[in-house]
């Protein structure tokens, strides 16, 4: 089997799977409405943000939150295919085990993108973005759940318990998501926080989120690409490099 064989082998079965599970995609959904609308629709009602209604302001966040949730808890399926044996017979299958990182990665972020997409649509239907934003958004959701995924990926490689993932997990999404900007202006933060929020993939892809539904951007889409694009590399190197060493 070739290697772009193992890629599409490996990512139509992720894609599969993921279509399975209806459980999966309504609960990836119903979750960051209830932020929009409960937690942005009740603080909104009496806050504005940057000269739009707080819910609004939100929304780009919220988008990039369940990129983030998706794409970080897509590496704990790499304990449960441990489990299952199923690891076993991929990774002894004659393709490379980067074509196995890399079918996983890009079957995660279809995944997340089916899922994000449908959460724009809601959003376009409530007045809360305009529908060229879509055409933005969808590639910058993509670029950011390749580096989320990836750190998921490598997460997953090297944890047995899905318990232990969980409570990793736990330490890496939540100060992840809080420093990144997506619930408030980042100059809101105190000055000691700006080198941990500097250093999270989170600011740059909230902070291109943003811009791709309002046309704001703190560092500029440029810089904020870059960085992903940067982080995607490192950490696609280093997920192929773990699932070489990972033990089945």
């Amino acid at each position: 089997m070739g290697y772009l064989q193992g890629v599409w082998a490996v990512w139509l079965r992720e894609v599969i799977v993921f279509f399975r599970e209806r459980e999966r995609v309504i609960s990836a959904i119903v979750t960051p409405l209830l932020w929009v609308l409960a937690f942005g629709g009740g603080l909104g009602a009496s806050v504005q943000v940057q000269g739009m209604s707080y819910q609004r302001f939100i929304f780009p966040g919220i988008v990039s939150m369940s990129v983030l949730f998706g794409s970080i808890f897509y590496g704990l399926y790499i304990i449960w295919d441990r489990k299952l044996d199923f690891l076993k017979l991929v990774l002894v299958a004659p393709v490379p085990r980067s074509a196995v990182f890399l079918g996983k990665m890009l079957g995660g972020t279809t995944d997340v993108l089916i899922q994000v997409g449908a959460l724009m649509l809601i959003g376009i239907a409530l007045g809360l973005a305009s529908p060229e934003a879509f055409i933005y958004a969808i590639p910058s959701a993509a670029l950011l759940s390749m580096c989320m995924v990836s750190l998921g990926l490598i997460i997953g490689s090297r944890m047995s318990s899905p318990d232990g993932f969980n409570l990793v997990m736990s330490f890496v999404m939540w100060p992840m998501f809080l420093l990144s900007g997506a619930l408030f202006p980042l100059d809101n933060l105190p000055h000691y926080l700006e080198f941990a929020v500097l250093l999270n993939p989170m600011t740059y892809g909230v902070d291109l989120m943003r811009f791709a539904f309002f046309g704001i951007a703190r560092f500029g889409p440029f810089a904020d690409i870059a960085v992903l694009l940067g982080i995607f590399l490192a950490f696609a190197a280093l997920g192929s490099k773990s699932f070489e060493r990972m033990q089945v």
